[in-house]
């Protein structure tokens, strides 16, 4: 019974594979459309001749200081009135060592995308934009098999385990591998979701940094530069032995005890030997 059962399982694993990559073969076949972005749809439908872009946008722009909290909440603000959702932000306010700074990464529709992107140059000077594309088409095209084949796997297993005809081990056997296919599907179904969401939407990221202020140098500049220097430079120079002479210090309260104790020690030693 037991290798019965074994031999039905592994049928049914093999037909379930075996349309699997009929389907997938079938939809690699389909030629490639001009459209970036392609959305999931059901096998045998128009939409399998498209092919799934994972669109990236990175924008760097040049704004006051004054104004970037603001510039940075407004991007964020607009970005909820559309079909986008913020994925990070991080807005950094100026210290002694940096300057503020901010960032954003969001994902949009591709119709909304040229709002989001308006609304963006709006805030500040766009010195850089970088456009990055990725083909997923086979990744997708793969999982989707996947599924199809751990899914006809599953209604299998779950047609076997009603047979009335099979044993209490043989039911607990095909519980076991039930539940390890839905495992399986439930994890492919999670992935098929990110790639889902990865070439469906647009991600775009934008970066607002400080534009500097250029001063007229005059010709007592490098003069106070100097000073400037080397008042950093005397600093330095009094942190350093400052230190020394902490370390040093303890180090010399031993150094006169000994000399002390050998004073001593040879004055004794020379009294006896009168």
């Amino acid at each position: 019974m037991n290798r019965a059962l074994s031999i039905m399982l592994i049928v049914v694993a093999l037909v379930s594979a075996s349309c699997s990559r009929k389907m997938a073969m079938m939809t690699d076949r389909t030629e490639p459309s001009a459209y970036p972005i392609a959305l999931y749809a059901a096998p045998g439908s128009a939409a399998d001749s498209r092919r799934f872009i994972a669109i990236r946008h990175k924008l760097e722009i040049l704004s006051d200081e004054a104004s970037l909290p603001k510039s940075w909440e407004s991007v964020i603000d607009f970005c909820k009135t559309i079909r986008c959702e913020v994925l990070a932000s991080r807005l950094t306010a100026r210290t002694r060592e940096f300057s503020a700074s901010g960032s954003i990464v969001m994902r949009v529709a591709p119709e909304d995308f040229a709002k989001l992107f308006a609304q963006a140059e709006k805030q500040g000077n766009v010195v850089q934009h970088t456009t990055e594309s990725e083909d997923k088409t086979s990744t997708v095209v793969d999982s989707e098999a996947k599924l199809r084949n751990l899914t006809a796997y599953r209604d299998s297993l779950r047609a076997m385990q009603g047979k009335p005809s099979l044993s209490v081990k043989d039911l607990v056997e095909i519980q076991e591998k039930l539940s390890e296919v839905q495992s399986e599907l439930d994890s492919e179904t999670a992935t098929g979701k990110i790639l889902a969401n990865e070439t469906e939407k647009i991600a775009i990221e934008i970066n607002f940094r400080i534009e500097r202020q250029s001063k007229r140098q005059s010709g007592l500049t490098p003069i106070w530069d100097a000073i400037r220097d080397s008042g950093s430079n005397l600093g330095e120079s009094l942190a350093t032995l400052i230190m020394v002479v902490v370390a040093v210090i303890p180090w010399l309260v031993v150094l006169v005890l000994a000399l002390w104790l050998l004073r001593k020690l040879w004055r004794k030693r020379r009294g006896k030997i009168s």
